[in-house]
């Protein structure tokens, strides 16, 4: 590394100045660049580029287990996760990091919640079985644009969403909708949420037992009742919501479409699914149930 340093420094300063102040000797410094690089330098140099692809593919969010998972898959290129790490912490490729979210839970004390049907087990062994739902708020300089969503739980695909600049029943409804317009569920699916007003409404409670399905409720002010779909807003926040500021509630909604339907279901690799996208987990599902059949 020391001689590297030289090799992209030597225009500016002496190759003397330099090797005193790195410790280093001349002769060993041209000795290195006679030599050229070795076959593992050379290696890596190859392999970076495509590290370096795959971050800016993957917006600049992926760290080493996620690009990892994407060479195996994709690129079909055998190499252990260590190297990976250590050739993106070597030029600065870093992933991004979730932050823990602040809840948006209104309970309203006349209501009856559901009965909390799952009880902080989130599996599901085929889709359509568990759904969870919650509420976020994306700032803008127009005011608040409030999303929610639904998430099935066995592949953590977003199946239905809502954007509105309310809080009112009929975006969680709206939300809802959509999920039983994509998915059709067989009675008996069951609809997972925290105790907020919009979940305990008369609205969302007629809806859910038109369509057949199960509503369940955590306990109050409890994020691991509801952990995955706080999950799911936390990698909102972190890859989408801190780093971009929206003038209108529509720039907003476009860009959070894009990252649901553009990003995170068809592609984003996600580590509970063996770092496979929902909709590629969902596939491969599918196909081994359509062959076992």
């Amino acid at each position: 590394m020391k001689y590297r340093l030289i090799e992209a420094e030597k225009a500016h300063h002496g190759v003397s100045l330099l090797a005193r102040v790195l410790g280093v000797s001349r002769q060993g410094y041209y000795a290195w660049k006679n030599r050229g690089e070795s076959r593992r330098q050379r290696e890596d140099a190859a392999l970076l580029e495509k590290i370096r692809a795959i971050h800016v593919g993957s917006r600049c969010t992926y760290g080493s287990p996620r690009v990892h998972a994407e060479l195996r898959e994709n690129h079909r290129v055998r190499v252990s996760r260590k190297r990976v790490a250590r050739l993106m912490r070597a030029a600065g490729l870093q992933g991004c990091h979730r932050r823990r979210r602040g809840g948006l839970t209104r309970r309203d004390p006349a209501a009856s919640p559901a009965p909390d049907l799952v009880q902080r087990n989130f599996h599901a062994a085929a889709p359509n079985r568990l759904w969870t739902a919650d509420l976020t708020h994306v700032p803008t300089l127009e005011g608040w644009l409030y999303l929610a969503v639904v998430l099935d739980v066995f592949s953590r695909r977003i199946v239905g969403w809502a954007m509105a600049d309310h809080l009112r029943a009929e975006l969680v409804v709206d939300a809802l909708e959509m999920a039983i317009w994509n998915r059709r569920p067989a009675p008996g699916l069951i609809h997972h949420s925290d105790q907020g007003v919009q979940y305990t409404s008369l609205a969302f409670g007629r809806r859910c037992a038109q369509a057949g399905i199960r509503p369940s409720m955590g306990s109050i002010g409890d994020a691991l009742d509801n952990a995955i779909t706080e999950a799911f807003f936390a990698t909102l926040e972190c890859e989408l919501l801190h780093r971009h500021r929206f003038a209108t509630r529509s720039q907003a909604k476009a860009a959070i479409f894009d990252f649901i339907e553009g990003w995170y279901n068809p592609r984003r690799r996600h580590s509970a699914l063996d770092y496979l996208s929902p909709a590629e987990y969902e596939r491969r599902h599918h196909t081994r149930y359509s062959a076992a059949a």
